[in-house]
């Protein structure tokens, strides 16, 4: 009898170890949601359209993107944070993600605590736009422009706290200069009013410039990567005029707190499976993005080092957002 009883106890042991490997076998078994909390249409929605569309693909499922926009696109990431933690909900976003809450004096979430990284799947240098009128046409110019008028040359910004703010304050601080810095909702009305000389200058992703550049209503003179980017290779890198200077918005794969790490490794090891594909390179890398495969565990790091220099800024230029 009791040796009946210990063969059970060995028994039922061996099946609760087994269980997260066979779980993971057979994820997923039913669609899987992607929350991207931001409107149709952008960048970011572009990106996370055509990773959902290849996971599915490659995992033989439904990979549902699902807009939740809204709260500084805290709303739908706060959707995620809540879900079972089982890889049937998770959350692509822009590394707004994790600044955001940096500005607030009660944010809705703690990035460490209730979200588990997944994938960086691409980085987004900015660009450095100027109107037609400005006079300077490369980096050192625009430099000592600003240095000849201070507080008077106009930076228009997206958002507060977004990437091209940030970015916007780390070049401020790097040039030693003084600038006027223009808040708007949304980069739209901000190209708008950049186009018509309102504002004089703008950073922010490349997609939004290169086809009023293409169209010799503004021009470009820097990107923010450490290097020139394929698709504009006549434009220089903020680096080349501040050495070591580099700023990125980029973009990751989430899910919820506690999701188990074998579907974590199937999800990122499927995420880089995409990002060989020359489908994703053929549609992202024209548009200026860097595709960024690797580990969860290098992403991880990657967010921490972002999130440390992003609360540097956000300190010292005493940004709030709410």
């Amino acid at each position: 009898m009791r040796r009946r009883a210990l063969i059970r106890t060995v028994l039922t042991a061996c099946a609760l170890c087994a269980t997260p490997a066979v779980f993971a076998q057979a994820y997923p078994a039913k669609p899987v949601t992607v929350v991207i909390p931001f409107p149709p249409g952008g960048t970011l929605d572009i990106v996370g359209r055509l990773l959902a569309q290849k996971l599915g693909e490659q995992m033989g499922q439904t990979f549902v993107v699902e807009n939740r926009p809204g709260g500084l696109a805290t709303i739908g990431s706060s959707q995620v944070s809540k879900s079972a933690a089982d890889g049937y909900t998770l959350l692509f976003n822009a590394s707004v993600f994790t600044t955001t809450p940096m500005t607030m004096d009660k944010p809705p979430y703690d990035i460490a605590r209730d979200f588990t990284p997944v994938a960086l799947v691409a980085k987004a240098p900015l660009a450095v736009s100027l109107n037609n009128d400005v006079p300077a046409n490369d980096m050192r110019s625009l430099i000592a422009h600003a240095k000849a008028n201070p507080g008077k040359v106009a930076f228009a910004i997206g958002a507060a706290g977004a990437a091209g703010h940030l970015a916007t304050e780390a070049f401020k601080r790097a040039a030693g200069i003084d600038i006027l810095i223009v808040p708007y909702k949304g980069t739209a009305p901000a190209f708008q009013d950049l186009v018509g000389g309102s504002v004089h200058a703008f950073i922010d992703p490349i997609l939004g410039s290169q086809s009023l550049a293409r169209a010799g209503r503004l021009k470009v003179i820097g990107v923010t990567s450490n290097t020139r980017i394929p698709s504009m290779p006549d434009v220089a890198a903020v680096a080349e005029t501040l050495p070591g200077f580099e700023f990125y918005s980029w973009y990751g794969l989430w899910g919820p707190p506690g999701l188990p790490k074998d579907i974590v490794l199937k999800l990122n090891t499927e995420v880089n499976k995409a990002l060989a594909t020359s489908e994703m390179n053929d549609r992202l890398v024209p548009q200026g993005l860097v595709l960024t495969p690797g580990s969860t565990e290098a992403f991880a790091r990657f967010q921490q080092e972002d999130m440390a220099r992003s609360a540097s800024l956000i300190r010292d230029a005493n940004i709030r957002t709410q």
